[in-house]
This record gives structure tokens, sequence and C-alpha cells, in this order.
């Protein structure tokens, strides 16, 4: 599977299609006006409020949810509820491997989608997380890796395709991944570095070359489920289509990558 390696530090000058360069106005320490953004953003993306466990399962079968997996690189440490979108997915992916060539180590999620009725009693009742937009994220303890992972976090942030705080009881980031925004974003370094040979910015991820086969959608199909057919990943298919969203619909004819 093809991931992007980048340093959001750097990509984060670049403007995103309308978008100004906010980095140095940004902050990860939290407000009401911060949890509002993220509420205001799950709205208006028509996001679904899991309440219960059921929803969440339903969710994951339908592909509305898609689940986060211990061996792409990143550790999931007692998260209950395995499951987010499939954008706050990709995020993890790329963020874990710009993490792991940075620090040699895994990336840890302790949160993913949490529904409703397993809301801490001190949550906000407008946390994002019953959607799946948001993960958590352990704070590292190695010095040099806790810069990293906040200057990434505050250049994102900065570039408008997450809402990101530093939490600490317990210690850890809060991150909601703004779905149309950031898919908009890994599409355009899907389209800048369409090579086998992956290079952006300063670093460079060298993968196998891809092949491809084209798809045609049929009803009830999701990007998960085309994409566990196909031995292949969602962020994949995203950015070899350039998607905007992971919204599809029948008849749609897709390029399937495929190693």
């Amino acid at each position: 599977m093809t991931r992007f390696r980048f340093s959001a530090t750097l990509l984060a000058l670049l403007v995103l299609v309308g978008r100004p360069c906010l980095v140095a106005a940004q902050s990860l320490r939290g407000s009401m006006a911060s949890v509002e953004r993220m509420y205001d953003h799950a709205v208006r993306d028509g996001l679904t409020f899991y309440e219960n466990t059921n929803d969440v399962q339903w969710a994951a079968a339908r592909g509305e949810l898609v689940q986060l997996h211990t061996n792409h690189g990143y550790e999931l440490h007692r998260v209950a509820f395995p499951y987010v979108r499939p954008a706050t997915l990709t995020f993890v992916e790329h963020l874990a491997a710009g993490y792991d060539e940075k620090c040699g180590d895994e990336l840890v999620v302790t949160s993913g989608v949490r529904p409703e009725s397993r809301q801490p009693r001190n949550s906000s009742q407008r946390s994002v997380h019953p959607t799946g937009m948001a993960v958590d994220l352990r704070r590292p303890t190695n010095g040099q890796c806790l810069t990293w992972l906040r200057r990434e976090l505050l250049a994102l942030e900065g570039t408008g395709v997450i809402e990101a705080t530093e939490e600490h009881h317990p210690a850890h980031f809060h991150v909601a991944v703004f779905a149309p925004e950031y898919l908009r974003f890994a599409a355009i370094q899907a389209q800048e570095h369409p090579t086998p040979t992956v290079m952006i910015v300063a670093r460079t991820a060298t993968v196998a070359p891809v092949s491809a086969k084209r798809y045609r959608v049929r009803t009830g199909d999701t990007l998960w489920s085309i994409a566990q057919q196909h031995s292949t990943s969602v962020d994949a298919i995203i950015a070899a289509n350039r998607l905007s969203s992971p919204k599809i619909k029948a008849g749609q004819m897709l390029v399937i990558p495929s190693r």
C-alpha cells in the first residue's frame, strides 16, 4: 500500500483552494471556539453522531466507519471501538508514516469513534468523537518526537484540514479530521507525485511499482468494501481517482491500484 510521507510543517505553506496559510495563528491549547469549529464541521458534512455500540457496528458494516489496524504502521492502546471515518484513517496512516521516519517508532492511537452512550461524564455535549471523525493520539515521552508531532499538527491545522488540541488529563492529542478538506489535500499530493517513487518535500519513500485495473461501482458498494475485495486501501483508491470525498455512486468507474 502506498503511503505519503510528508512534512506538514512545509506543506502548510501551500494554499489549498482559497485557504490562506494560518500557521502562525494556530494553537494546540484548545478553546470553546475550537470545540464549536469541530462540531460545526461535523454538522455541515452531515455526519451521524452514533448513540450506542449497535450504531457503531452497523456503521462499520455499511462502510461509513473503517477499522484501525495495528499492523499498518501505528499501535492501538486500549481502543474500545477501533473504527473511524475513512478520511481519518487516511490521516492516521500518513501521520504514522512520518512519525516512524522521524522517531523510528510507532504512533499510538488511544481512541477512535466513541458512541454517545460511552462518552466520559466530563466530555462536551458537542464532542465529535461519536461521529468517528476524531482520534486521540498518545503524547510522546521523547522530547524530539513530541516537538515534531506538535509541529506537524499545528501546520496541518494551519491549512484548515484538521483541528487539534493537546489535552493533559490524561496526556494526549485530540485530532478531528475535516474529510473534504483533508482528502483534497491528500489528492493534491498524489497528483503532484504520481510516480512509483513518491518524493514529497524533503522526504523520499520508494514503493514497488503499482498496477491498476478498473472497477464499476455496484449498488451497495462502499470504498471500504471495494478496497477489501481488491486487497488495497481506501486512501489508495481515493488518491488514484483524485476523489474529494469518500462518497461513491452506482455506475461510477474507479481505478483500483494494486501491487
